[in-house]
């Protein structure tokens, strides 16, 4: 199990860009694509380099709709609590990042129903106060999304690209089994020729 989790490794980071910034925080790209009709997970995460470091954030998203030339400002997570800023957004959007913190994390949101209007970039700003003893300092993080909302569900390249490297690893797996099987077999093998001479 352990070779097959080392070919695991490059692959889930080459695919999913995660980094782990700490050992509870893993930053991991949103998916781009929604479905019309079907709720939709909008990932931002944003991990603190110093996870022992009491913090607090605010999160703020903001929309630039295809054809617009400006973002306007869409949702707002402050003293754990979510605002909607958009009429275009009234009761579609939800809150789905960090629970019962004000150490915020996980900024993500959630659209309720998404549209073709819903198409577009999609900015989510972090704005964090770290508390140190003697002092606070101030750091902030920006990620963008471009979303594209499509009528049915297509497979996406990352998916396929997924399960062809599963099927390597699982071969890969195999021809190093077997390769053990008759490493251990000739061993066994010429130690038993070896008994069978001394024996003599």
């Amino acid at each position: 199990m352990s070779a097959l989790r080392l070919l695991w490794v490059p692959v889930l980071l080459g695919l999913t860009h995660a980094w782990l910034c700490n050992g509870a925080c893993v930053e991991v790209d949103s998916d781009t694509e929604a479905v019309t009709g079907h709720g939709f997970k909008m990932s931002c995460i944003s991990c603190k380099m110093r996870g022992e470091v009491p913090a607090s954030a605010t999160v703020d998203w903001w929309f630039m709709a295809k054809g617009e030339s400006e973002f306007s400002h869409i949702y707002s997570y402050a003293d754990m609590t979510g605002y909607i800023m958009d009429d275009r957004f009234d009761e579609r959007l939800a809150w789905n990042g960090s629970k019962k913190t004000e150490d915020v994390q996980d900024g993500s949101i959630y659209i309720l129903n998404v549209t073709f209007n819903d198409t577009g970039t999609y900015r989510c700003f972090f704005d964090r106060i770290l508390v140190f003893t003697n002092y606070e300092h101030r750091t902030n993080a920006t990620k963008f999304i471009n979303l594209n909302v499509v009528g049915k569900a297509t497979r996406g390249m990352a998916s396929i690209l997924s399960e062809i490297m599963m099927y390597v690893s699982i071969i890969g797996l195999q021809l190093w089994l077997v390769v053990e099987m008759v490493y251990c077999y000739r061993k066994i093998a010429a130690a038993g020729e070896e008994a069978l001479r001394e024996s003599e």
